[in-house]
């Protein structure tokens, strides 16, 4: 039996990222998922880009890779066809998976690749300085948007959704018992698993938007979350600016592209 910290190298902890940061939380949940469901380090590879939450590949005791800014879904998919067998996690911040490398992103979930990506998205580039990124709300106060935000932020559930992944779900940093949940539930599914977590920057957004200490940050962000349930009897007026929460798509009709490569190589193999 594993656990959490058989996923962690625990003598390079306390992490380097702020005191309040989402990133270490989200990364504390995968690895307590990757225990509940008993998947051996050996098998797991965990891909990062650029950013702050790309520097989670210093931490895990399993197979890890730094791709390029905006790249870690592309290298994702060469790892998965060279080796189907192993289990690939996605870890992105909102620049790295929907700004710089949003065209990866909708090409990975149209290709239904067998792999699970997780977006902590703190709505801004942490790591650079505090500039407006592809999630960032409207009439934020950024480094690149002093007196406001005009640019209309992503919904990248949604975006995800249309593009064809068969699981998607979206909940905030501080329910962590949900998030453990649809990480293990994107990862059993056969297919490309979509997971957003609602995170807290306290370090620029939260302190350019006076948005209070990190407590009162995260109750801020999950107060503009709404459930699912309650979404679908709310107009789009009602939920402008609002973040739906829950699993979003659950979908067992979709065949994964691992598979149906293997079944096109067979079929010419037989000619």
């Amino acid at each position: 039996m594993y656990t959490y910290e058989d996923y962690i190298h625990v003598n390079r902890l306390p992490h380097m990222w702020c005191p309040g940061c989402g990133n270490g939380i989200v990364f504390n949940v995968l690895a307590r998922a990757l225990a509940e469901m008993e998947i051996p380090p050996e098998e797991v590879v965990i891909v990062s880009g650029s950013g702050c939450f790309a520097r989670v590949v210093s931490y895990p005791d399993t197979h890890t890779i730094k791709m390029l800014h905006g790249r870690v879904l592309s290298g994702c998919t060469g790892i998965k066809l060279a080796n189907p067998k192993l289990k690939v996690f996605a870890l992105m911040g909102d620049g790295d998976c929907t700004t710089i490398g949003g065209n990866h992103l909708i090409h990975t979930a149209r290709r239904n690749l067998d792999i699970t990506a997780i977006l902590c998205n703190n709505f801004i580039y942490g790591m650079t300085g505090g500039q407006y990124s592809g999630t960032t709300p409207q009439k934020s106060i950024t480094t690149t948007s002093p007196y406001g935000l005009v640019d209309q932020g992503f919904d990248t559930c949604r975006l995800v959704e249309v593009c064809g992944a068969p699981y998607v779900a979206r909940t905030t940093c501080k329910d962590v018992a949900a998030l453990k949940r649809y990480i293990i539930e994107a990862t059993q599914k056969k297919g490309f698993g979509f997971v957003e977590a609602l995170a807290a920057c306290p370090t620029h957004y939260g302190r350019m938007n006076k948005m209070g200490s990190v407590p009162e940050m995260m109750n801020k962000i999950s107060d503009l979350t709404v459930p699912l349930a309650k979404a679908k009897n709310m107009t789009a007026q009602e939920l402008k600016g609002r973040y739906v929460t829950g699993k979003l798509v659950d979908r067992d009709d979709l065949t994964d592209y691992g598979t149906l490569y293997e079944e096109l190589v067979s079929e010419v193999r037989e000619k």
